[in-house]
C-alpha cells in the first residue's frame, strides 16, 4: 500500500471561508483505490509554504504520492506549479499532458490549467485541477497509470509494457 499526501492550496479554505471539496474527494478517491492518507493539509496561495510542505512531506515523512488541488490556473496568486517545480527533481510531464488531454474532450477552458507533475527522490507530486469535478475526473483517469509509476519509482517493478 503506497501512502498520500494531500495538499489544497487556497487562500479562502485556509481561512476557512470555503468548505475543502477537493481535498476530500481526493482523499475518497485514493482511499477507495487502495492508498493510505498520511497527511492533508489547507494552505494559503503562497509559493514558499507549498514548497516546505512538499518537502516535508517528501523528504521527513517519505510519503509516496502527493497530490495537490487548486493554484493552477491564471489567477496573480495561482502559484502551485511554481512550488511544485521547485520542488522536484525531474519532471514527469507525460501525467498532466494526459489529464489536460482527457480533459479537452470534457472542456475547452482544460487548456488553462497550468499543473505539473515531478519526481523528488521517491516520491511522485501531481497538480491536480481546484474544481471538485475536475478532480475527479483527473484523478479517476491517472490512477492506474500513477500507481505503475509509484511501483517503478519504490523498484517494486521494472516493466512497463503491457502483455
Amino acid at each position: 500500500m503506497f501512502n498520500v499526501g494531500i495538499i489544497t492550496a487556497s487562500d479562502k479554505g485556509y481561512i476557512g471561508e470555503r468548505k475543502d471539496e477537493s481535498g476530500k474527494l481526493i482523499d475518497e478517491i485514493v482511499t477507495n483505490n487502495g492508498y493510505a492518507v498520511k497527511k492533508y493539509v489547507i494552505l494559503p496561495d503562497e509559493e514558499e509554504a507549498l514548497f516546505n510542505e512538499m518537502v516535508h512531506m517528501s523528504d521527513d515523512l517519505n510519503i509516496d504520492l502527493i497530490l495537490t488541488t487548486g493554484g493552477t490556473g491564471f489567477s496573480e496568486r495561482d502559484v502551485t506549479p511554481e512550488a511544485t517545480r521547485k520542488a522536484v527533481d525531474r519532471l514527469a510531464p507525460g501525467i498532466s499532458e494526459a489529464m489536460r488531454y482527457y480533459s479537452l474532450s470534457i472542456t475547452k477552458r482544460a487548456m488553462l490549467s497550468r499543473g505539473v507533475s515531478g519526481i523528488r527522490n521517491k516520491t511522485l507530486i501531481v497538480n491536480l485541477p481546484g474544481s471538485p469535478k475536475a478532480v475527479k475526473e483527473s484523478l479517476e483517469y491517472i490512477i492506474d497509470s500513477i500507481h505503475h509509476g509509484i511501483e517503478i519509482l519504490k523498484g517494486k517493478t521494472g516493466e512497463c509494457a503491457r502483455k
